[in-house]
């Protein structure tokens, strides 16, 4: 990267959203650690859940015993000498991710404002640990960033250096199964404009044999395409987050999960708009974008 893509970029914009959504926000955003008991099978239970639960060899087994773990790195704050804003509203971020990931069955644990290396260390921990029961891995990060950047609270981190610790020859109970990363940041500097429109070990039984690529089964969803703007409003949260939140509120337990984001697309792209008196911020718009790594499809259907 370029030595000027380097330097501290404040861009979340805090501008009001003429678009907003009506979902409630709640005051006491800020969630810390959320532990929900797993859930367990005895006998037959478990017999009639894996006969609903496995649709067919083309989708991740979602049969464990566990959904998985899932982590939200918060950052809000940071060091003066990056001379970046707080990031106003990331809290209500938080906490819409904590009640969506207890929707999709994980359980669930938040770290707020950690540095570069406290990011990592968290990551290498839970990427050492045995997932042998587990479903399914995710990671929502919520903090500054660039193009191929996010910020911890004192500096830049590649996003790469995050996601390797759960690839397959780093995380081998994770291997065959699906890794999801949900990234809140912005990606450059660059406004987005609008335009009027018209009205085993591998988790695949029978494969034994079967080589992957370490980066297999990665699911990488950004709030907004590489070079431009993430867009935050103060009170309301950013547009990425909250679109995610409605969407698997009403989709997580029963729509493959790529064709969920691609409805979390849309959701940014048409109901959100920037709103703000500054003329060359005006009337801006935002949309994701999915990178999937994934070999199969991905359902998170309820666990009961």
């Amino acid at each position: 990267m370029a030595e000027q893509e380097h330097r501290p970029v404040q861009c979340e914009a805090d501008t009001g959203d003429g678009g907003a959504m009506s979902t409630p926000d709640r005051p006491d955003a800020r969630i810390v650690v959320e532990n929900k008991p797993p859930v367990t099978y005895s006998g037959d239970a478990k017999s009639s859940m894996i006969k609903t639960l496995r649709i067919d060899d083309d989708s991740y087994d979602m049969t464990h015993t566990h959904r998985g773990r899932a982590l939200i790195i918060n950052n809000k704050t940071f060091e003066p000498s990056l001379n970046m804003s707080n990031r106003q509203g990331t809290d209500l971020d938080a906490e819409r991710l904590l009640r969506s990931m207890r929707t999709l069955g994980f359980q669930c644990q938040q770290y707020n404002d950690l540095t570069c290396n406290e990011i990592l260390k968290v990551c290498k921990k839970v990427g050492s640990l045995d997932h042998t029961d587990n479903d399914a891995f995710m990671l929502a990060i919520l903090s500054h960033g660039d193009e191929g950047v996010i910020y911890g609270k004192d500096g830049l981190l590649p996003v790469t250096q995050i996601t390797e610790y759960f690839n397959g020859d780093k995380c081998r109970t994770l291997v065959g199964k699906p890794k999801v990363f949900l990234i809140q940041a912005c990606r450059g500097t660059q406004l987005l404009g609008g335009v009027e429109i018209d009205g085993d070990e591998t988790d695949a039984p029978g494969r034994s044999g079967v080589r992957l690529p370490v980066e297999a089964d990665i699911l990488i969803a950004y709030s907004t395409i590489a070079g431009y703007f993430s867009w935050r409003n103060p009170g309301n949260g950013s547009w990425f987050v909250q679109a995610l939140a409605s969407v698997i509120s009403e989709y997580g337990g029963e729509m493959e999960f790529v064709r969920l984001l691609t409805k979390v697309n849309k959701k940014v792209a048409y109901d959100f708009e920037s709103y703000t008196l500054k003329e060359s911020m005006n009337r801006k718009k935002q949309i994701p974008c999915i990178t999937s790594m994934l070999t199969k499809d991905l359902f998170f259907l309820t666990k009961k």
